[in-house]
């Protein structure tokens, strides 16, 4: 059975059909997750959900461990993992309410760890395409099914925040062809390449941003009510995506093989701190 992993906001994980429903809280070694992982079963998929901001939106972007989080979902055996969160419309054409399922990312955050390596053990994973095109054809099928808008393909730029972008970061960030901009898909993205996870996203566009002539300046309650709309799509597609996961265990893509030769250090001159730190990641491939 297919492990789904979902990284999102609350509402997600009440989905249709969800049966023996359960909860568990894990420890890990880069600390604590979010919040405790809901799991249940839906179609031929295991669906293991995580509130990136706890419960309540009580964490701010900067503070998510996102290390933990990811481990966390390693730990229960998630291998396809869907990235599910806000963001603001950089073009015309994506109309607040659409979704986009980008392919590639622009990282703009510098006050987050991004890799589970260092301490004595240096890796270097292939990101040339952050996104796993074979998890994301089954997404844009899912999204047909559904009968959401969605965009395929697309650049995310992520920001450090908590704030939004100024009116003249905004006006730059589209003269470099961005489609939309959030807060949270980095380090994600890179710490599922890191845990041999094939890894997609689903942005869900809640506005403008600032750059919109005539369009008022993003607001939080904006943001709120749009984002209230998505997740019912949103919920639908993650439905249509797990009742159709039989499909995805072939895993073609190569992603369940990112480590197989990008650590760099010899395995001798691992510390034993590290390699039982990243036992789960390492596996025995690089026992000295």
């Amino acid at each position: 059975m297919t492990t789904l992993g979902v990284l999102g906001g609350s509402g997600l994980y009440d989905l249709p059909g969800l049966t023996n429903v359960r909860r568990e809280t894990l420890t890990t070694p880069f600390g604590a997750p979010s919040d405790s992982y809901v799991i249940g079963e839906l179609g031929n998929a295991q669906l293991v959900f995580l509130p990136r901001h706890g419960v309540g939106h009580r964490i701010a972007p900067s503070e998510i461990n996102a290390r933990a989080n990811i481990h966390g979902m390693k730990q229960l055996g998630v291998t396809h993992l869907i990235s599910v969160s806000a963001v603001g419309s950089m073009k015309e054409e994506i109309v607040p309410g659409h979704l986009v399922l980008v392919d590639q990312f622009i990282d703009r955050t510098f006050a987050r760890p991004k890799t589970f390596f260092g301490d004595g053990v240096v890796g270097h994973v292939a990101f040339s395409e952050p996104i796993c095109a074979h998890f994301k054809k089954h997404i844009e099928a899912a999204c047909f099914a559904a009968g959401a808008r969605a965009h395929s393909g697309g650049t995310y730029l992520c920001i450090e925040g908590p704030q939004f972008s100024t009116r003249a970061e905004s006006l730059l960030y589209r003269q470099w062809g961005i489609d939309v901009i959030g807060m949270t898909a980095m380090p994600e993205a890179k710490l599922a390449r890191e845990a041999e996870m094939c890894f997609s996203t689903i942005a869900l566009a809640t506005d403008y941003d600032c750059w919109r002539e005539g369009h008022d300046a993003v607001t939080v309650a904006d943001v709120v009510a749009t984002m209230h709309k998505n997740v019912e799509i949103a919920r639908e597609v993650l439905r249509a995506v797990a009742l159709v996961a039989e499909r995805l265990d072939s895993r073609p893509c190569g992603c369940a093989h990112a480590l197989d030769h990008a650590i760099m250090t010899a395995p001798a001159a691992i510390p034993q701190a590290a390699r039982e730190k990243l036992a789960l990641l390492l596996g025995e491939r690089y026992c000295a």
